[in-house]
């Protein structure tokens, strides 16, 4: 069920990001195209740039402290993919990164205080809601296991607080999601805080002023 729900939920073109060059980049596709275009708010227009090695949508992408996109996970011509990749705006170039190690679509990827990105939940291989979670770290290109969400979810928010931790809520297991988990990067746990008045997926949140949380799909 799961399998076709994300399946009809993409369309088109999934993932936007502004750059430190202010230009837009869009990659992968419901095709599974590795095509990537980038884009100049002032001209308005399009220009090609490096592809991907591997199509895939449903994925996630991070704009990283030093200016490069780090896209993870995703469906596939394979499945469900693990793998990762690394976009370079200044050489237009991706590049092999560390893979996941679960793999992973429908998921969230939220950029952290001490540079790393926390990935948490999304769908596993065997088509149901994962509640394992998994940090990136930039120097080594690496993942680590951190601790996992006590409900596995797709289709959530993930949202940086001031405070540093992180707020997932709601999204989808069969139905929609009410619950809500505090992830602290300080103990690498999660803990449950309040839930949504309303059940909810494919929603979005953030805080005001928030310079960097999760990046959404669309």
């Amino acid at each position: 069920m799961l399998r076709s729900f994300g399946a009809t939920f993409i369309a088109g073109i999934l993932l936007a990001f502004l750059l430190l060059t202010a230009r837009p980049v869009f990659a992968g596709s419901t095709t599974w195209n590795v095509n990537l275009t980038s884009g100049h708010p002032a001209s308005g227009g399009w220009t090609a740039t490096g592809s991907l090695a591997t199509g895939r949508y449903a994925h996630t992408a991070t704009l990283l402290p030093n200016g490069r996109v780090l896209v993870a996970g995703g469906w596939g011509d394979e499945g469900i993919l693990a793998s990762a990749e690394l976009y370079d705006p200044a050489s237009g170039t991706w590049t092999a990164t560390g893979s996941l190690a679960t793999a992973r679509n429908l998921h969230t990827a939220t950029l952290l205080p001490n540079g790393k990105v926390l990935v948490a939940g999304g769908q596993g291989i065997d088509y149901n809601p994962t509640a394992s979670a998994e940090l990136y770290d930039l120097v080594s290109g690496t993942w680590s296991p951190t601790g996992s969400l006590a409900a596995g979810r797709v289709d959530h928010t993930a949202t940086l607080l001031p405070d540093g931790k992180v707020l997932v809520a709601g999204g989808y297991d069969r139905d929609a999601l009410a619950s809500a988990e505090l992830y602290d990067p300080a103990s690498a746990t999660w803990s449950a805080t309040g839930s949504l008045a309303t059940a909810r997926t494919r929603h979005t949140g953030d805080v005001a002023a928030q310079r960097q949380g999760a990046r959404r799909r669309w």
